[in-house]
């Protein structure tokens, strides 16, 4: 008849309705980013120079309430950390300079890894479907890498500094790399680099450029 309609045109239709349901979400996220980025005034706020001039102020809050400020820095780097904001080396040096070196190693090394694997769960939930629909007969042997070796593949990429680390989480996302092997492999990868800038947050003032 010819008010019937096409039940495989209706399942396409149906999933760019999803997809685009799904992108929109997406933009929120980055209308959000760019609004926190604005507030923050994160090109001021996440500098050296910031962090070192209120060193000192920062230093006291942290005394005077501990638990509380471990709290807010722990969100504050898990949120950084899953939106990709620009800063999280600053708050790295920061969590080093503010807590010491083993608080501030375990706040930023759980919160990076907790951060990050939210990011990973964005990535899966927005484009992982639309992905591996449009490019799965290419995508086939990297997927049946991952599912192999994906965790000696992620602390790899940690350990090598020219892959952003936002880029890591978005791409591993689409994969099907499970979300606990996810954790323990970033949080692995990213160890000894978090450990060497934590450290060297504790002797905040020798440093002079984040080169």
């Amino acid at each position: 008849m010819s008010g019937e309609r096409n039940p495989a045109t209706m399942c396409h239709q149906g999933g760019w309705l999803r997809l685009d349901w799904r992108l929109l979400l997406l933009a929120v996220i980055g209308a959000l980013v760019v609004t926190a980025l604005y507030a923050f005034d994160a090109g001021h706020t996440f500098t050296l120079a910031n962090l070192k001039a209120q060193q000192a102020a920062l230093q006291m809050r942290v005394q005077a309430a501990p638990l509380a400020a471990a709290a807010i820095f722990f969100v504050l780097y898990l949120t950084a950390v899953a939106v990709a904001l620009p800063g999280t080396l600053i708050l790295t040096l920061a969590g080093g300079a503010l807590f010491g070196l083993v608080p501030g190693l375990l706040l930023v090394s759980f919160s990076s890894a907790l951060g990050a694997t939210l990011c990973f769960l964005v990535s899966r939930f927005i484009l992982r479907d639309w992905v591996q629909r449009r490019f799965g007969t290419h995508l086939a042997a990297f997927n049946r890498g991952v599912e192999r070796d994906g965790a000696f593949y992620l602390i790899f990429l940690g350990l090598t500094p020219v892959f952003p680390y936002f880029l890591i989480n978005l791409v591993m996302g689409i994969t099907p790399m499970r979300v606990f092997t996810f954790y323990w492999a970033s949080q692995a990868g990213m160890l000894i680099e978090t450990i060497l800038v934590v450290n060297a947050g504790t002797e905040i003032a020798k440093v002079e450029s984040l080169a």
